[in-house]
């Protein structure tokens, strides 16, 4: 199998070794479940799913950011306490995903219950240099003495940068900081938010420390893939190789990054701020979750796109054609050797579909339902 690493900017062959560790950065709890999550899970749903058919193990870690400066505002918004907004939002979502046919988490870490790791770990990097604390309890990573790792993954330029470091919940004008790309890994709290003990007195955690922390407890030191929306890519995931590269001091994080498309309506990016969003619920309310699962990985992982309800028909139709044919035992092994080939070129679902659709097409029920379970879908 061939995967395309972001950090290598290449396709490479995805040659795992024993148990394949996967960390996927999971949901910040504080709305529903829109198109954009649904997709990022169900494409590694189907990569796990993958591997599994194909005799490996898999260890799948996904956390879960339950206290984040956004639980707070919203839990304030509503008048309800921040834990439990995000038990309600983290219980809609695995719903969602249940419904959908997602495999559960080996390991769902939150990062409320990490925060002591977490305290420990940022101290760590205090002491070794790699960060800084300043008198008023807030604490950064040093990006001067990261050097020309910092960068590495995204491939921007220092202005880029600092947009999508604005953009993205940073604070590059913050007073006292040595350098505007370094990154809070500890915060005071202010009165009434969650708090726990830290050498630079109460807080809470930065948000990229929180998934190293959460990953090295669960995986070990490296990874074999490291997961999630493209989005994340600066500075969340920039962050996590240069903190986690200098709490493990064992080379490089994770061997390979695996990032998804966004997906739109309209052609602008789904997002909460922006609220143009389609929730993955009131499509299940439409359709079975065959059609769904079937409408999300008709798109490459890698590609952006927009939500298309005549594509959402049109995946619907499919679905019937394939129940209609998969009473059938008929196989075809150069059907069946063409979707292992799309399978094997860079996780190429939408190809792999359509060959389940000439498997159907021509009464090979016995190889479509086979190959069609192995991307999760129950034809019986």
């Amino acid at each position: 199998m061939q995967l395309f690493d972001t950090r290598t900017a290449s396709a490479r062959p995805f040659e795992p070794a024993g148990t394949v560790r996967l960390y996927v950065c999971g949901i910040t709890p504080y709305d529903a479940t829109h198109l954009g999550h649904a997709f990022t899970y169900v494409i590694f749903d189907a990569l796990i799913r993958t591997l599994e058919s194909r005799g490996h193990t898999v260890r799948y870690v996904r956390n879960i950011t339950d206290v984040d400066d956004d639980i707070l505002r919203k839990a304030d918004e509503l008048g309800i306490d921040h834990q439990e907004l995000a038990r309600r939002e983290v219980a809609s979502f695995d719903a969602d995903l249940d419904t959908l046919g997602l495999r559960r988490p080996d390991a769902e870490p939150l990062a409320t219950e990490t925060a002591p790791a977490i305290a420990e770990a940022v101290a760590e990097l205090v002491e070794t240099g790699a960060a800084y604390a300043l008198n008023d309890g807030r604490v950064y990573f040093n990006t001067s003495a990261a050097g020309d790792d910092f960068g590495q993954l995204s491939r921007l330029d220092h202005a880029d940068m600092l947009r999508q470091f604005a953009e993205k919940g940073g604070d590059p004008e913050a007073p006292d900081k040595r350098a505007q790309l370094d990154f809070l890994l500890w915060q005071p709290s202010k009165e009434g938010e969650p708090s726990w003990s830290s050498p630079w007195g109460a807080g809470r955690p930065g948000w990229h420390i929180e998934c190293s922390v959460m990953a090295l407890r669960e995986l070990g030191d490296t990874l074999d893939i490291h997961g999630g929306g493209r989005d994340l890519i600066f500075p969340h995931h920039e962050a996590e190789i240069v903190q986690s590269e200098r709490l493990t001091r064992n080379g490089e994080f994770s061997h390979f990054w695996l990032h998804v498309g966004m997906v739109g309506l309209d052609g602008e990016k789904m997002s909460k701020s922006v609220g143009n969003l389609v929730f993955a619920s009131d499509l299940l309310a439409r359709h079975e979750p065959a059609v769904v699962r079937r409408y999300l990985l008709s798109h490459h992982y890698r590609s952006d796109w927009s939500h298309d309800e005549e594509e959402l028909e049109r995946a619907a139709a499919a679905v019937k054609r394939w129940r209609r044919a998969a009473d059938g035992e008929e196989r075809d092994r150069e059907l069946e050797h063409a979707f292992g080939a799309a399978i094997d070129d860079d996780l190429d679902l939408p190809t792999a579909l359509a060959t389940l659709d000439t498997m159907a097409q021509q009464g090979a029920g016995g190889s479509l339902t086979r190959w069609a379970a192995s991307l999760g879908f129950v034809l019986d």
